[in-house]
């Protein structure tokens, strides 16, 4: 069952490929959603897959980006939170500008 995964990166996460390298982390392992800068220098991320799948999404994040990140704020949803209509949101992975 999938589940979405809403995550907020803080730190020097802007400027260094941080969202071009989460949407190849992300497409690799087939997971869709997206990822974009915020205003006030956070990356903001919506992601969906299965849980072990969004598990090592986050690990291989926080390896590659270990000097760079500051904070995590992860928040699990239901991948079910509009009535079905959820798993069709999203067809791939891409940047938000």
């Amino acid at each position: 069952m999938d589940k979405r995964l809403h995550l907020i990166y803080s730190g020097r996460v802007q400027g260094v490929g941080f969202r071009y390298a989460v949407m190849d982390i992300a497409r690799r392992q087939n997971i869709v959603g997206w990822v974009k800068n915020l205003d006030d220098g956070r990356v903001e991320i919506i992601a969906q897959s299965g849980e072990a799948t969004l598990n090592n999404f986050i690990q291989e994040i926080n390896q590659q980006f270990t000097g760079s990140i500051k904070d995590l704020d992860t928040q699990w949803l239901s991948a079910d939170l509009s009535a079905g209509k959820l798993s069709s949101e999203f067809s791939d992975f891409r940047i938000k500008f």
